[in-house]
């Protein structure tokens, strides 16, 4: 009775009930990608009957954006194609055939996948930022961005530095941990990141907020408008890339009385996140999201990595505050089933935790996807340095299953039953998109009760289907 009470309720809250439907179905494997499924047969809800799944009306999160993120070696990459293909590459990213990326990320200075280490004014002491330049940024990320806005004008993008200029660091370096990257000695050892690497003092402070504030009106000068910023990547990350600790309390005070006021008077438009945060302290993220002064800057708050593991114990506390997956975990050059079905496990996580919008980190990458110094990373688009061709990897039918079909204003929907590989959305049109992977080895039946009717199909081994059903 239970179950019945469910299906009935679902029918008189769902935008349509007890209609005639369409299904469409599109489908992946390894050896298939984005094939057409048919075989999906609708009869009506029995109330003997378990099924897998039942598509309930309960809205959950809005849906903020699907995308990447923008690097100096993705567009080095793409430099080793003709215009044509870049522009295939783009379309296939960006375009609305393609899988529609809706928001992206934006490096303030050098991440881990540029060139070399940088920043927007290395000149030591420069408090008054006379010497802050994109020059270089106009002549790489920027063509990037822009080549990617002429497919989408719409794309929101939204920005965070790695670190700040070496000379605002207490070690006086990008890095956290010795290296042979960059000029640095690896014999020489680089102080710890276990406490704050920014210099905390009132001039310094004011300054960074100065330095993040000058990002954003330097690049909407360039033609670039930024929607959002969020003020470190991975506070809590110490190693041999771009990074940069900061304590709790230090982001409070930070946010508090520098950049938020700042960012207060200077680019009201512009969105103050909390993140990108790659812990699961609760209570060290509480300091700063429980702070009443810094609290009010900000609009929502974004994780990666370890960061995932806090989020339902955040969405508890904050019901409304959006959440965003600001990286997923990047993989090992891999560029197989393996990685795709993981970023999966990652994107059903973060979604279920309450985030309404998800970020792969690099879009495109050459060959193993190496890094300037030596690590090898999974990319949505891979080229061949050798036959300047590319392979759309299986991260990038992942995505597009679900970023092509699922558009901003979507809203999440609670699906009860056993299945534990699927996410519903109801689009603003009244859509409804259900996602279901099969990571087993063999095919396998599932069935699906929405409102009063039920939908039978056999999905195959080693998949991504999404379904499209309207009345």
């Amino acid at each position: 009775m239970k179950t019945r009470f469910i299906i009935l309720l679902c029918a008189m809250m769902l935008p349509w009930a007890s209609n005639a439907i369409d299904v469409k179905w599109v489908f992946s494997t390894d050896s298939q990608k984005w094939q057409d499924g048919s075989g999906v047969k609708v009869s009506d809800f029995d109330k003997e009957v378990v099924y897998d799944m039942i598509i309930t009306p309960y809205k959950q999160q809005q849906m903020l954006g699907w995308g990447g993120c923008f690097g100096e070696l993705g567009w080095d990459a793409l430099q080793k194609l003709s215009k044509k293909d870049r522009n295939e590459v783009m379309k296939a990213l960006f375009g609305k055939e393609g899988a529609a990326f809706s928001y992206c990320r934006i490096p303030i200075g050098a991440n881990d996948f540029a060139r070399n280490w940088y920043s927007l004014d290395d000149t030591p002491g420069d408090y008054d930022l006379k010497h802050f330049s994109i020059k270089r940024d106009k002549k790489c990320l920027i063509p990037y961005i822009k080549s990617a806005l002429a497919v989408n004008p719409d794309l929101k993008l939204w920005a965070c530095p790695w670190s700040p200029p070496t000379w605002m660091k207490t070690n006086n370096h990008y890095a956290n941990k010795a290296n042979d990257f960059n000029g640095l000695d690896p014999q020489k050892e680089v102080p710890a990141g276990t406490d704050d690497q920014v210099i905390q003092t009132p001039q310094n402070l004011d300054a960074l907020s100065r330095y993040l504030c000058r990002f954003i009106t330097e690049y909407k000068k360039a033609g670039v408008n930024i929607s959002m910023i969020m003020f470190q990547n991975e506070p809590y990350t110490f190693n041999i890339w771009p990074n940069t600790s900061w304590k709790p309390s230090s982001i409070a005070n930070f946010i508090s009385n520098y950049l938020g006021p700042r960012m207060a008077r200077e680019h009201k438009d512009v969105e103050l996140w909390h993140g990108t945060m790659n812990t699961s302290n609760y209570d060290e993220l509480m300091t700063v999201l429980a702070d009443p002064k810094a609290s009010k800057y900000l609009t929502g708050s974004g994780y990666q990595w370890e960061g995932k593991d806090v989020l339902k114990k955040i969405r508890h506390t904050f019901h409304d505050m959006p959440m965003m997956c600001t990286e997923n975990e990047c993989g090992n050059g891999s560029y197989d089933w393996a990685a795709a079905e993981h970023t999966w496990d990652l994107v059903k996580t973060y979604l279920d935790g309450g985030c309404g919008a998800f970020m792969y980190f690099n879009m495109v990458l050459a060959d193993k996807g190496t890094s300037s110094w030596g690590w090898d990373q999974n990319a949505l688009v891979r080229v061949d340095s050798k036959t300047r061709t590319t392979t759309l990897s299986p991260e990038y039918y992942l995505m597009k299953h679900l970023s092509h079909f699922v558009p901003v204003g979507s809203h999440k929907l609670k699906l009860m039953g056993n299945d534990d590989d699927s996410l519903a959305f109801l689009r603003p049109d009244g859509t409804i998109v259900l996602f279901v992977a099969n990571k087993q080895d063999h095919d396998r039946d599932k069935t699906v009760a929405l409102n009063d009717q039920v939908l039978t199909f056999k999905v195959h081994k080693k998949s991504f289907n999404t379904f499209i059903i309207t009345k």
